[in-house]
């Protein structure tokens, strides 16, 4: 079942308007995701909306937006209000320019959507648009409206889709100079230098996100197995930092290891597909025999009786 459209519109090059939806290209369903519980019943907390004056609670009709102004004062923003200042592209992805994909800092970037056409209607214009994108090779910068907000979004051709990167305004980036002003100007000798660019060669490789494994996320399956099993829980020896005292040195270790881990390694089984593309969490039901454990416990009656 494909998932829900985040929003619904039309997306427009000129004259040339066709119906969009726009997706979420990415979840994070399948993490491991935590209530808060109290300790002492094991129960979930729940959370009240309270007026922070009385105390009391106060039900969803009778909270509206506030503008804080001072300690004391708000002004008071309807939903009416907000409405009536709403932009076209609250309903339209109106494409303004087009720019150069290495031109995007990626600092701007926020998440990443696809859009697709909405309905039977509207392919071939979505298609004129697309393949307009592909042929010029450029980016397509555009605006739309999500939760109330107007944001920069930027289109791309993908298969025979679209993808969409969300991006910051410039008043949401931090200027680099806050944090790389103190940072020392060092000369870096060259033979430093080609040890160091040894060692990326024998690292270089294509990206492949297949081969990336969340680590913590094992971890926290691991741990909550382990926990549900009943087994002990000891704390492993963290890795101490060491502080490097001759460069030179371990830029020469370092060749020496990058060497040892492109050698070729024995060809191991491959692990059994998991549908999630993480870790299995493994739940037993308490009374049932894991099937493993029930045939060993059957083969020695078997070969009792073959003796006998």
């Amino acid at each position: 079942m494909a998932p829900r459209a985040n929003w619904k519109g039309f997306l427009r090059l000129s004259l040339v308007t066709c119906p969009v939806a726009l997706y979420p290209a990415t979840s994070e369903s399948e993490k491991v995701s935590f209530n808060q519980i109290n300790k002492t019943t094991g129960h979930r907390i729940k959370y009240a909306r309270v007026d922070a004056e009385s105390g009391e609670e106060v039900a969803n009709e009778d909270i509206v937006k506030g503008y804080k102004v001072d300690t004391d004062t708000y002004i008071e923003v309807t939903k009416d209000e907000l409405e009536n200042i709403a932009l076209e592209s609250t309903r339209t992805i109106e494409i303004d320019e087009f720019v150069k994909r290495e031109e995007i800092d990626p600092r701007y970037i926020i998440r990443p959507y696809y859009l697709t056409p909405d309905g039977k209607v509207g392919h071939d214009a979505f298609a004129v648009i697309r393949e307009t994108i592909r042929n010029m090779d450029m980016v397509a910068i555009g605006r739309v409206v999500l939760t109330n907000r107007e944001h920069i979004i930027a289109l791309e051709p993908m298969d025979k889709g679209l993808i969409g990167m969300l991006l910051r305004y410039p008043y949401e980036v931090r200027s680099e100079s806050e944090y790389f002003d103190e940072i020392q100007d060092v000369k870096v000798r060259k033979d430093m230098l080609d040890l160091a660019k040894h060692i990326v060669e024998q690292k270089s490789a294509h990206f492949q996100p297949d081969k990336f494994e969340d680590h913590y996320e094992a971890a926290l399956v691991d741990l909550i197995n382990s926990k549900r099993a009943g087994k002990p829980i000891t704390p492993k020896e963290r890795p101490r930092g060491e502080n490097v005292v001759d460069l030179m040195e371990a830029l020469r270790r370092s060749v020496g290891s990058a060497t040892e881990q492109a050698k070729p390694k024995k060809s191991r089984k491959k692990p059994r597909k998991t549908t999630s593309g993480q870790r299995e969490m493994l739940m037993p039901i308490a009374g049932k025999k894991q099937p493993k454990e029930a045939a060993a416990k059957k083969s020695p009656a078997r070969q009792h009786r073959k003796s006998a």
